[in-house]
């Protein structure tokens, strides 16, 4: 009998993990990086709910480090078996991990040389680049839509998500007397959105869902409204002579924005401006971007055969070398700069925002999710001081929050994606949101038909 068993993303919004118990082995649904306070992310991506060794295989959602970034401590610590991903997602771990062990390991040097008191208080990464190079060794690139055996009576298939660049809902299949058929969304995406195909519908009728909840409770703006408005906050900061200063995650958000300023610039909607995106991790799944345009849609299609290009070829510069961004310090021409990270926890943003938000003639526009106890969560509540790189800055810069870019389902996309399997399911298990957004999507599910809507939290486990 199979059982489920949640450890990961369970009343909160990161380090997705859960796990099916089946009669071959435990199989792992993501792998995620538990992102939040220094002290409980070491804590808790350090462990796992059952031995390494005796994980069967992974099945990945999508590259987001939330959902993908403890394989390589999983592999480290005795994991030997496949992982599985869609072609393009395989792709962007690549470039995903390396990044994150490279932030591991720099994270782990400045606390040992600067934060410890003694050779007693050091740390060590989490993994290194080696442990994400021997990870990738064990990486299975698959089709969507083509089911795939993955354990002795177990069959997965990726279905397209629609969230980010190869981003797939799972469909497991479990033999048995009956097939017991359950679905795994991950993150879902929206419908009508650039560059990338809508989710996959309808989706397959199946006994169980385990589903995301982040905008559950909300209904985002228009994207080519949202468009339009960042077309206009930017002529209103040029005008001013100031800067616009967009923190964007390096997957996906980045890419959005960058087309959509493509797109506006093409048709005559904004003049163009020095625009630059400073991130060598944009850069490079930038490039991943570019070596999968069977993932785009015919309106993503269409303008790169016209552009020649979707990610602004002249228009855009990208920087990777430090001098290079540090030199845009020195720069006060009026100009827009897209950098990592999206929450402002790390990364260059956090330069570019010291050098910007005291003087109110810049703008900081916040395009994601900011999760609670960030820095970007505290520029979207405009607190009056916030602190980088521990000194305080006064926030005087204009702050703008577009929603609309964000590559979440919100209420509509999930009720048209899953209220279709609500009356047929025996249970549904809401993960992955802050608890006002998992209420709002089991009222969902329940108006929708589905009698078992459960809310679990770390460790619960679940027959089926």
């Amino acid at each position: 009998m199979a059982e489920l068993e949640f450890h990961g993303a369970a009343e909160t919004v990161t380090g997705s993990l859960h796990v099916l118990h089946t009669d071959d082995g435990a199989i792992y649904l993501d792998c995620g990086l538990f992102q939040g306070r220094r002290e409980d992310s070491r804590r808790i991506n350090q462990s796992f709910p059952t031995r390494p060794a005796d994980v069967k295989c992974v099945l990945l959602s999508h590259a987001h480090i939330d959902h993908s970034g403890r394989l390589p401590r999983l592999y480290r610590d005795g994991f030997t078996g496949p992982s599985y991903a869609t072609r393009a997602t395989c792709s962007l771990l690549s470039v995903m991990l390396a990044d994150s062990a490279h932030i591991q390991e720099e994270d782990a040097r400045f606390w040992n040389e600067k934060r410890a008191e003694g050779p007693q208080d050091f740390i060590q990464p989490l993994y290194t680049h080696e442990d994400v190079l021997k990870a990738m060794e064990h990486f299975l690139g698959v089709p969507y839509n083509q089911p795939l055996p993955v354990a002795g009576g177990v069959t997965a298939t990726f279905l397209e998500a629609g969230h980010v660049l190869g981003s797939s809902s799972v469909l497991v299949e479990l033999d048995g007397w009956r097939k017991t058929r359950l679905l795994y969304t991950g993150d879902l995406g929206r419908f009508d959105m650039p560059i990338l195909r809508d989710p996959h519908t309808p989706l397959p009728e199946v006994d169980y869902l385990i589903t995301e909840s982040t905008y559950a409770n909300r209904r985002h703006n228009d994207e080519a409204e949202m468009a339009d408005k960042l077309v206009a906050i930017i002529q209103e900061t040029r005008a001013a002579g100031g800067k616009v200063v967009i923190p964007a995650f390096s997957l996906g958000r980045t890419q959005h924005l960058v087309y959509a300023l493509s797109q506006a610039i093409a048709a005559g909607k904004l003049e163009p401006l020095p625009i630059y995106v400073d991130s060598p991790l944009s850069v490079n799944i930038t490039q991943v971007f570019r070596e999968h345009p069977e993932c785009y849609d015919a309106e993503a299609r269409d303008f790169w055969h016209s552009q020649g290009g979707v990610f602004g070829r002249d228009m855009i510069r990208y920087i990777t070398r430090v001098d290079d961004s540090k030199a845009l310090n020195d720069m006060h021409e009026p100009m827009v700069i897209i950098a990592s990270s999206g929450m402002c926890e790390f990364g260059r943003i956090l330069h570019h925002l010291k050098n910007t938000v005291e003087d109110e003639k810049n703008t900081v526009v916040m395009v994601g999710f900011q999760a609670q106890h960030t820095l970007g969560r505290r520029i979207v509540e405009r607190a009056e001081q916030i602190k980088i790189f521990g000194r305080m800055y006064e926030l005087l810069a204009r702050v703008e929050v577009l929603n609309g870019f964000s590559a979440h389902a919100d209420m509509d996309d999930f009720a048209k994606l899953l209220a279709p399997l609500a009356p047929r399911l025996k249970a549904a298990f809401v993960v992955h949101g802050e608890p006002h957004q998992v209420s709002a999507m089991r009222d969902t599910l329940v108006a929708a038909g589905c009698s078992a809507v459960h809310i679990p939290t770390k460790g619960d486990r679940f027959k089926l």
